[in-house]
This record gives C-alpha cells, sequence and structure tokens, in this order.
C-alpha cells in the first residue's frame, strides 16, 4: 500500500516534535558490565582473576578452601561479568615454610635475583617473605648472615630487598640444581612464552606463560598485575626466579600459586621490570 505525501508529512512532524514519545517505545537496555570492574570487587580468599587468552574471556578462579555459599555467590559475579569460572585443586598461598633456602624470622624461601644500586648489592625475594624478618641467613641454623630487609611491599605487591651485609658472593646467575645459569639481563612476558623456575624446595621446573596482568586475593592480602604460569610450585619456592633458559632472561619471582609438584599446578609472579623500576636497580 502506496502511503500519501500527507501522511508521510504528519509521521515526520511526530517524529520531530516528539523524540521523547519515539524512544519510549524502545526498551531500555543496560549497558555491559565492565568485567574487570565488576571482578576487581572480588576479595574472597582462593580466588584470582584476569584475562585468559586460550578462552579470550575474562577467567575467575576458585581453589579448594572457597566454601559452596562463597561459591554461589562468585558464581553470580562471574555471570555478571561475563567470565568463565573455573575450579582449581589446591590452595592458593603464598609459598614460604621452615627448611633451607634464605632464611629469617623462622620462614624459608628462595633468592629471586642478585641486584645492585650503584656498589650496592641486593636480594630481590617475595615481599610476603622479606614481611616475616628483619635479618635474613644464608644458611638453615642462622650462622651466615646473608644481609638485612630494607623494603618489603606486600600487599599489593609481592617484592622485597634484602641488602648484602656478609662476605657472600652474589652472582648475577641462577642456581639450576646443580650448576649456574648466567643471567644477562630482565624482561617482559608474553603468552605461550616458555619458561623455567628455581626454587630451593622442588628445583627447577618449566612450562608456559598463560596469564597476565592477573589479580591474586590470598587470604594475607590481594596482589595485582602478576604474569600466571602453568608450573608447580610449593612452599619454600616463593621468591624463586622465573626466566628464560636460552636467553639468560629474568622475568620474574614467585608470588604464589595452587597445586603442587606431584599433582600439577598454577603459579604466580611478581613481574621483576616492576621491581627493578620502584628502587631504581640494575642487575650485575
Amino acid at each position: 500500500m502506496r502511503r500519501s505525501p500527507l501522511a508521510a508529512l504528519v509521521l515526520t512532524v511526530l517524529l520531530l516534535v516528539a523524540p521523547g514519545a519515539a524512544q519510549a517505545a524502545v526498551p531500555d537496555r543496560a549497558a555491559p558490565a565492565d568485567p574487570a570492574a565488576v571482578l576487581s570487587q572480588v576479595r574472597t580468599a582462593g580466588t584470582s582473576w584476569g584475562h585468559d587468552p586460550a578462552s579470550g574471556r575474562m577467567t575467575l578462579t576458585v581453589d579448594d578452601t572457597v566454601a559452596p555459599a562463597e561459591l554461589t555467590a562468585l558464581r553470580a559475579v562471574a555471570d555478571r561479568a561475563g567470565a568463565l569460572l573455573r575450579r582449581e585443586p589446591g590452595t592458593l598461598r603464598p609459598l614460604i615454610a621452615a627448611g633451607q633456602g634464605i632464611y629469617g624470622g623462622g620462614a624459608r624461601c628462595s633468592l629471586g635475583a642478585n641486584v645492585r644500586s650503584g656498589s650496592t648489592y641486593y636480594v630481590v625475594t617475595a615481599g610476603h617473605c622479606t614481611n616475616a624478618a628483619s635479618t635474613w641467613y644464608a644458611d638453615s641454623a642462622q650462622t651466615t648472615v646473608l644481609g638485612t630487609r630494607t623494603a618489603s611491599s606486600y600487599p599489593t605487591n609481592d617484592y622485597g630487598l634484602i641488602r648484602y651485609t656478609g662476605r657472600i658472593a652474589h652472582p648475577s646467575a641462577v642456581y639450576t640444581y646443580p650448576g649456574l645459569l648466567t643471567i644477562y639481563g630482565a624482561g617482559n612476558a608474553y603468552i605461550g612464552q616458555a619458561v623455567c623456575r628455581s626454587g630451593v624446595t622442588t628445583g627447577v621446573r618449566c612450562g608456559t606463560v598463560t596469564g597476565l596482568n592477573q589479580t591474586v586475593n590470598y587470604a594475607t592480602g590481594v596482589i595485582y598485575g602478576l604474569i600466571r604460569t602453568n608450573i608447580c610450585a610449593e612452599p619454600g619456592d616463593s621468591g624463586g626466579p622465573l626466566y628464560v633458559a636460552s636467553t639468560g632472561t629474568i622475568l620474574g619471582i614467585l608470588s604464589g600459586g595452587s597445586g603442587n609438584c606431584t599433582a600439577g599446578g598454577t603459579t604466580f609472579y611478581q613481574p621483576i621490570s616492576e621491581v627493578l623500576a620502584a628502587y631504581g636497580l640494575t642487575l650485575p
């Protein structure tokens, strides 16, 4: 049926003079939620979140300590964010324990990197480690002084510095159980990168980078901007280096993770470039 010019003119006038009436006929649609903004409100211990390159979506991960009621609430949050909800076995925690490695306040951790500012040399390790003590030792009997804590940032970040005060050699190298791998520089991780880590509890383990800019909710605080890998670790490995063996490049230091080296696990690392920039440090 052809519309008359008059009818067309009337319709045009109505649209011009009453736009509100025309718009009212279209249902309001809420703007989609920003996934990162929604997930950043999660503070439940035992959770982590970030972009998952495998699925192309934001992912909210929960460990075995998350109770059923909390899981229900988190599922609703994930739905609101349009994110995947994933459960990983084990307990998400900073990896610190009593035993061998570098020692302080009854804690055992792993040395992450030797760095310097001018002629002053430091150990970089995890901040949840350096929070445990002011004086650190190179042996379990705590008879050989390594140095004194000069900085510690945990939570929010997870790194700290120990200034060398003892007469201990400190090469720019990773101990590879056995042997030494010279570290030539620092780098930035990328998805799919082949990497290894070294720690006093489980030695050298290798895998790939599976995520960047990850947020982790430990029971002791929230840490932001971490590297995620599919490499396992266990208590005492905290603070140890994440590195590229083929190039001698250090990428980060171990913050924590879930699982273990029997069943497998997930680990998170503080980017080393952030630590160097925060304190004006360089590798030897």
